[in-house]
């Protein structure tokens, strides 16, 4: 696509867009009478206008039936299942490899008591220097957990002096140099920081070929990049579904394990009730039989209300005709801010300010975050922004956060975020 920056032709790639109708079904904040210009699904997406809906549907057949809408009406005894199938496509799995359960951080705990089994030989872990805080925290507990030190165990790659981005040959590299100690490989799909897709098949690859396990934070990729977890031969998977997923703020999250390991009775594993085989889930036998799938890792009965949520906004991902067509509107959407950016930095030269996307030029290595580094300009610069009527994020020192999410951005939504910048930068 030839971009042009001009609110004419904005416009008119709106009007082409066949993703366009969906705008309607998200609710937007207002700034004054206009809707603001929001950016922020990276951190939580839009509410859904059909959530209201949804919810009200469960609270009814609460009143309605009391306990015994756990079998009647919507039947929250099986409510989880619905989610199989969506969930699956979007990941690239197979429905009995998926669940809706949990929170992120505790689904990871959940998954690293599995896969997670440190002995003498094999006991160091290779993560991000840069993961997002709760994973980091995770890792280190966790290793406390089984009395050893974080500082021996975990291996943490970080970008190379002067660089902001991942190398994939430094994490090859680093499985390699690290192959007969190396028991665990956890990496973020999309870094948080950086928006860097990373190459998930490579690292996996590279792990099962010297015996460890790999595992992936799928926080900012589930909803945003395409995944084929079956097909890579990823061990486990784990994802919020409040970014691009618009659930809900700490709406119920998911994990992903392979279909080679759901059906291990010997794995290791935090048990709870409704893991147990459901045939005899209510015979309340004392020896824990957990169920054959994905299933199996869950610990106590389906969250209905967070999940109504969430099944109002997997509802329009299907019917939007998932993922595939969210992503070739990315890839021209945010190629748009991108070419937006550029545009300004030509009226910033001489200034001794500049906008750096750090997010690599790749679509093939990005979703739709788009991470900038503000030089020259201090938290006053997002503040003003905000105060516009634009909804960004801040990470110090001074990275700005935007992602123009397919389901719900336009190309005016970013024309008019790069004239909002040059109103706040008086580059008019």
């Amino acid at each position: 696509m030839k971009y042009i920056n001009s609110l004419d032709f904005a416009k008119d790639t709106d009007s082409k867009d066949p993703l366009k109708k969906f705008r309607k079904k998200f609710l937007f904040p207002k700034h004054g009478s206009k809707e603001v210009l929001y950016f922020t699904g990276n951190s939580l997406g839009l509410q859904p206008a059909s959530v209201g809906k949804y919810l009200q549907a469960e609270l009814d057949n609460w009143a309605k039936y009391g306990v015994d809408a756990h079998f009647e009406g919507h039947s929250w005894y099986s409510y989880h299942e619905m989610f199989a199938a969506p969930l699956a496509k979007l990941v690239g799995a197979k429905q009995e490899e998926v669940i809706a359960m949990n929170q992120l951080t505790v689904n990871l705990h959940l998954m690293m008591v599995s896969f997670y089994r440190p002995d003498k030989k094999r006991f160091k872990i290779i993560c991000e220097s840069n993961a997002f805080p709760s994973d980091q925290y995770a890792l280190q507990t966790h290793v406390q957990s089984h009395g050893l030190d974080p500082k021996k165990v975990l291996i943490e790659i970080g970008p190379r002096k002067g660089e902001y981005l991942l190398r994939e040959e430094d994490i090859l590299k680093a499985i390699k140099d690290n192959a007969d100690e190396l028991a665990l490989v956890i990496i973020g799909g999309v870094n948080y920081l950086t928006g860097q897709l990373l190459n998930m098949p490579a690292i996996t690859r590279a792990a099962h070929a010297v015996g460890a396990y790999a595992g992936f934070d799928l926080a900012h990729a589930m909803g945003n990049v395409e995944l084929k977890l079956h097909d890579w031969n990823v061990d486990f998977a784990v994802w919020c579904t409040y970014k691009y997923l618009n659930s809900g703020p700490g709406a119920v999250a998911g994990a992903f394990i392979h279909e080679r390991h759901i059906k291990n009775q010997k794995l290791p594993r935090f048990a709870g009730w409704w893991a147990y085989d459901k045939k005899t889930r209510f015979q309340m036998n004392h020896d824990f039989v957990p169920m054959q799938t994905a299933e199996g890792w869950q610990l106590s009965n389906a969250p209905v209300l967070s999940m109504a949520a969430h099944k109002a906004a997997l509802d329009v991902f299907t019917e939007a005709g998932g993922i595939s067509p969210l992503i070739k509107k990315s890839k021209a959407l945010t190629g748009y801010m991108e070419f937006i950016i550029a545009g300004l930095n030509n009226k910033m030269a001489g200034k001794n300010i500049q906008l750096e996307i750090i997010t690599p030029s790749d679509p093939m290595q990005r979703g739709c975050q788009l991470s900038i580094i503000a030089h020259g300009m201090g938290r006053d610069f997002y503040n003003a922004l905000t105060k516009s009527g634009v909804f960004c994020d801040w990470r110090n020192p001074n990275v700005v956060r935007v992602a123009p999410v397919p389901l719900y951005n336009s190309f005016e939504d970013v024309w008019r975020f790069g004239q909002a910048i040059e109103k706040t930068l008086h580059l008019k």
